[in-house]
């Protein structure tokens, strides 16, 4: 397969960040008197942005006004706690090296906030050369919409079929079917791999170098 870049979702795949996101949620959730939750309810919640994060969160059919205020209260205490557990997958950073030393271009796509997507690989992956950095901006762009990945995949001066995208869920899944890239589920972040298979994933891997047997 020739390969000219690899674009990589970060929570589940690049970074474990369940914890400091669980953290953080289930604080809001008990200053507004919620019910708050367990990791493995996380793993589930996340995915689809810290907006859907925190609906999810909530009570079924809370009103749009409580959703606003948790979202903002999140998003505030999230931002500033965000690398406190929050680490590189075993593996990541060896894997990264070896990606940029042959060549193959690099970029991080996310449903995360962008400000906060940056400021996770800034302090967790600061050494890496990713070609671009992107989280959520715009609700109406958000994964699966395949248009943030296709202007990385234009930016590299790539074909679709010459990207692989891995991530850890079916929206990730999803977003590589509809760019034309080869979609890599990876089985060590929040999903498992029904939920990869059915989304379209074309291979599946256990540790981060079988990355390398795909170049």
């Amino acid at each position: 397969m020739k390969i000219k870049g690899a674009i990589f979702d970060l929570d589940g795949t690049l970074i474990d960040s369940i914890e400091d996101i669980a953290d953080s949620m289930n604080i809001v959730l008990a200053e507004k008197g919620f019910p708050e939750h367990d990791i493995l309810s996380y793993k589930i919640f996340v995915g689809n942005g810290i907006k859907t994060l925190v609906r999810r969160a909530l009570p079924k059919d809370s009103p749009e006004e409580v959703i606003e205020m948790c979202y903002t209260a999140m998003m505030t205490r999230y931002e500033r706690f965000c690398d406190v557990k929050s680490a590189p997958y075993k593996g990541i950073p060896e894997l990264l090296s070896h990606l940029y030393d042959r060549g193959v271009q690099m970029a991080v796509l996310s449903n995360k906030a962008d400000k906060i997507t940056k400021r996770v690989i800034g302090t967790l992956l600061p050494d890496t050369k990713f070609i671009s950095v992107e989280g959520l901006t715009d609700e109406a762009t958000k994964k699966p919409n395949p248009t943030n990945a296709l202007k990385i995949c234009s930016s590299m001066g790539a074909k679709p079929e010459e990207i692989i995208y891995l991530g850890d869920t079916g929206i990730d899944m999803e977003t590589a079917r509809r760019a034309g890239f080869y979609a890599v589920g990876v089985l060590w972040g929040f999903r498992g791999k029904d939920e990869l298979i059915s989304n379209g994933a074309e291979v599946l891997i256990s540790t981060p170098e079988e990355v390398l047997k795909l170049l």
